[in-house]
């Protein structure tokens, strides 16, 4: 497996494969994938890696700027997902692992998301990296109708101060 530079080209993998994510129901609160023009212009130019193995993409993962204060350029939320037939095969540690270098890299000092609590498997990949919780945000938001609550994960760099 090889974790390279996403590129615009990749775009129907990672489509396919957030698609993947959003059919969980545990995975985001989105319910249909944006176009490439929407999801670029709301992720960083830096800090977005393709997993690929045997030529095809089997992962993904990018960050979002949080806020666009001048006080929060060193936040980004992170987005990763997984092919589900690549699942529990490495692969989310191996982009958390380059994210987290190249953020780090960027100036990036805080890496922040937010996980349903049924989500077990990548609340505890981000804990291998050092997220910790902060909190629970109860009945934050709507899916299908249902309120869901999020656990809100932050990893502070020890590198970028």
């Amino acid at each position: 497996m090889e974790v390279r530079g996403l590129r615009s080209e990749d775009w129907p993998e990672v489509a396919r494969i957030y698609r993947e994510g959003i059919e969980t129901g545990n995975a985001t609160f989105e319910t249909e994938v944006p176009s490439w023009e929407e999801w670029d212009a709301g992720h960083l130019r830096s800090c977005r890696f393709a997993a690929e193995r045997d030529g095809q993409v089997v992962g993904w993962i990018a960050l979002a700027p949080v806020s666009r204060r001048p006080c929060y350029e060193g936040v980004a939320e992170i987005s990763v997902y997984v092919a589900e037939s690549a699942r529990g095969e490495g692969v989310g540690s191996e982009l958390l692992a380059a994210v987290v270098e190249s953020a780090e890299r960027d100036g990036i000092w805080t890496l922040q998301t937010s996980v349903f609590p049924e989500n077990e498997p990548s609340l505890a990949l981000l804990r291998r990296f050092g997220f910790r919780t902060v909190g629970t945000r109860e009945r934050i938001g709507r899916l299908h109708g249902v309120w869901r609550d999020t656990v809100l994960v932050e990893r502070r760099s020890e590198v970028v101060s």
